[in-house]
């Protein structure tokens, strides 16, 4: 005789009423945790985003198993190689570049990606590795992101966003690179306008042969005569 264990883990693994709503509930969950994450950090793809991505391809991958058990010929893979390669059009809209150069979304992309197959995962019955993989999910988007922004914030070239008024020269930037042993390179000039009339811009990139925490770095280009803003871009 079966054990109750067994019978509930069966009756999980089937297309059933009850398999659905355990599985489209893990969905909703997991997604809304992730999704709440990013919205938190206001990204452009938050809670409600990452809520239908997941519950949606949770309902995709439960139909393929339903289709399976009809068609026991089908291939049960099949609409989930199309999710895959499918959420890279919702991905590819959260990443935009910025004025600055700067690039936003790559995590919230990887995060809708990752989504998506946590929902195949959950979809198809597979519940430890979703379980699994959200737990390690977490985990990098909380833990392993001050690792991250550590590294970035340490590391030993770093880009530059500047904007400069008409007392600021090239010549004072590179002396003060020559003094801090500082070397520049990959520089692009431009323009902007503002309500105070029309400013420089400059984006370089500055490798430090010293160690130096880049915020340091960035307080003494900032002390430079004619610079008004400073940013890194990360």
């Amino acid at each position: 005789m079966p054990t109750t264990i067994e019978t509930w883990y069966s009756l999980l693994h089937e297309v059933n009423l009850l398999s659905i709503l355990v599985r489209i509930l893990m969905a909703l969950l997991m997604g809304g945790i992730l999704g709440a994450e990013r919205g938190l950090r206001n990204r452009p793809a938050g809670f409600m985003t990452y809520v239908l991505v997941c519950i949606g391809s949770t309902m995709i991958m439960l139909t393929n198993q339903y289709i399976s058990t009809l068609y026991a010929e089908s291939d049960p893979s099949r609409m989930a190689a199309q999710v895959v390669s499918g959420i890279g059009f919702l991905g590819a809209g959260t990443i935009i570049v910025t004025r600055n150069d700067e690039v936003h979304g790559l995590t919230t992309a990887a995060g809708l990606w990752l989504t998506a197959g946590l929902g195949l995962a959950i979809g198809i019955g597979f519940y430890s590795g979703a379980i699994i993989g959200f737990l390690f999910s977490v985990f990098a988007l909380i833990i392993l992101k001050k690792i991250d922004v550590y590294i970035k914030q340490h590391a030993k070239s770093m880009e530059v966003y500047l904007e400069y008024n008409s007392d600021f020269s090239l010549r004072k930037l590179s002396k003060y690179a020559q003094e801090h042993q500082f070397v520049l390179f990959d520089m692009q000039r431009g323009k902007i306008k503002t309500l105070n009339g029309e400013m420089g811009t400059l984006v370089f990139s500055m490798k430090l042969t010293q160690k130096l925490n880049h915020a340091e770095a960035l307080d003494g280009l900032y002390a430079l005569e004619g610079v008004e803003y400073l940013k890194e871009i990360l």
